[in-house]
């Protein structure tokens, strides 16, 4: 089996990339989520090494110190990382990885050469991201006006991504994400071994 294939999704703050991620990975076979290491604290509903992997500051300088990111950023006064050495094991035994990063870790692992398949997800206007923000009742004001604030920086970023998704309607927009990674397994680069078995059925000369 080949190795796997890194997809990147990246939105600003409550354009919905966290719920297409959950969706896109119960409709497709053979993608797992990459799950970030983060020193923020567990919201309503989380679980430990299911949304995110909860550390301290502690830990977190730690794997810093000894290279155990493939990349990680400070988002809204907390950091979140990728671990490297996961990721590796991942995409060696050929699994698909799907890594939900905001546009710093995006950027990290574009300047890291490790190759990677990148999706940016754009909210349909500024009213419905401010909308979803305030909806999810999580944050204060301070970090609701905060993270809108820095949205605009974040949405010009997606000239720097493969692919745009505009989430204006949940399932479309699951389908049209569904479809790049189909489409990306069927890249003529990643299905060599598949078709020398094909080949070798045929009469030689």
């Amino acid at each position: 089996m080949g190795r796997g294939t890194l997809f990147v999704i990246s939105a600003p703050s409550g354009a919905g990339k966290s719920s297409l991620a959950r969706e896109i990975l119960a409709r497709l076979p053979g993608l797992s989520f990459s799950v970030s290491f983060t020193t923020r604290a567990r919201r309503p509903g989380e679980e430990n090494g299911r949304e995110y992997r909860f550390v301290d500051d502690g830990e977190f300088d730690a794997m810093v110190a000894r290279g155990g990111f493939l990349e990680w950023a400070h988002v809204f006064g907390r950091r979140y990382g990728t671990g490297r050495e996961v990721t590796d094991r991942a995409l060696e035994s050929g699994s698909d990885l799907l890594l939900d990063i905001d546009v710093q870790g995006a950027r990290a692992v574009r300047e890291s050469g490790v190759p990677a398949v990148s999706v940016f997800v754009l909210p349909p206007s500024f009213a419905a991201l401010e909308e979803r923000l305030r909806g999810r009742g999580s944050e204060s004001e301070e970090q609701v006006r905060g993270r809108l604030a820095q949205a605009l920086r974040e949405a010009e970023e997606f000239r720097q991504y493969d692919y745009l998704v505009i989430n204006d309607r949940l399932e479309r927009c699951v389908e049209d994400l569904r479809s790049i990674v189909v489409a990306e397994r069927r890249r003529v680069s990643r299905c060599g071994e598949e078709a020398a078995s094909v080949l070798a059925t045929f009469p030689r000369p």
